[in-house]
């Protein structure tokens, strides 16, 4: 069984849903149901019949998609606590709204806060892309600086606004804004030397100043939930440094609205507070994947179904 003292707990950002996603865990765990019913509930919406069954045109829809996420890694995380019983990692991380989940996880929030506030965010993300629209793009094979850099010119030549948005591991950068900067953006990438650079099917620019018309709004909805000492720290992704306070809390997640996530780092940050073992809450590998760039040696864990979580605790 893993140590909780060297195991930390990873919660998946937008990109990592999928139609079907918690239905077998659903199926076979009365803890699992019991979390999709209580988001049904709350939200006076049949969330767990889009993540079960579809359309995938609405589960991919921003509002739809974030508390979709959220309520299924934390079914999984009930799932888990009723095979093994209660287990406090030594930390926890959430990649952009996964971090809204990695507080529920460790009880700075209650799920019922939480579920508001990602239903929430994903309403205002999406109206502020429409207020501002823009994009992303993956850049592979460019180091950061080199990046910031491009951003900087395209933004200069373009007179829009280009920043990176994910740092996410070595040779994988995302980088978000208006469209025209971002095409120049990538044009520059490629001129430099980028393996690929490629936009992605998403119409908001996250974690840029595009998000800033709704900052207000969205900070009005951080200040209104309740947020309590975590059970365990969660590195924040815009400073890479615990969270340790309500207030911490409250400006982080102010903060990464517009600010980059520093993905890369937090995961360096962990391994130099002595994790070894990596456990990712979702319903697919991608921080975990991430993660093996990251430091290939680390001991990673996707529990996202039933199978992997008995082998979780057989372990």
């Amino acid at each position: 069984m893993l140590a909780p003292g060297t195991t930390a707990f990873l919660f998946p950002g937008q990109g990592s849903q999928f139609v079907g996603m918690g239905r077998e865990l659903a199926e076979s765990s009365a803890a699992a149901q019991r979390v999709f019913k209580s988001a049904d509930r709350s939200l006076g919406i049949d969330l767990s019949t889009l993540c079960w069954h579809g359309p995938a045109d609405e589960l991919n829809d921003t509002h739809n998609t974030q508390p979709a996420l959220y309520a299924c890694s934390l079914a999984i995380l009930a799932a888990l606590h009723a095979d093994v019983g209660d287990f406090t990692p030594a930390f926890a991380a959430g990649h952009s709204l996964g971090e809204i989940t990695a507080l529920a996880a460790v009880d700075a929030l209650s799920f019922e806060d939480g579920l508001q506030l990602v239903r929430e965010r994903g309403r205002l993300m999406k109206l502020a892309g429409e207020r501002q629209p823009g994009g992303m793009a993956a850049i592979i094979r460019l180091e950061r600086e080199q990046m910031v850099e491009i951003c900087a010119q395209a933004s200069e030549e373009s007179g829009l606004q280009v920043q990176v948005a994910n740092d996410n591991c070595p040779g994988q950068l995302v980088v978000s804004g208006h469209a025209p900067a971002l095409d120049k953006a990538m044009e520059l990438a490629g001129a430099a030397g980028a393996r690929r650079a490629v936009r992605l099917p998403i119409s908001i620019a996250a974690h840029s100043p595009l998000m800033e018309s709704v900052a207000g709004e969205y900070r009005d909805a951080v200040q209104g939930r309740h947020f309590s000492a975590p059970d365990a720290p969660v590195i924040a992704n815009s400073t890479v440094e615990p969270m340790l306070t309500a207030e911490a809390m409250r400006a982080e997640l102010n903060a990464q609205l517009t600010a980059p996530v520093r993905w890369r780092e937090s995961m360096l940050r962990l391994l130099s507070e002595g994790i070894t073992d990596f456990v990712e809450l979702g319903p697919k590998d991608v921080l975990t994947g991430l993660l093996r760039r990251i430091e290939r040696n680390a001991n990673t864990h996707t529990v996202g179904t039933s199978e992997a979580i008995a082998a979780l605790a057989s372990a």
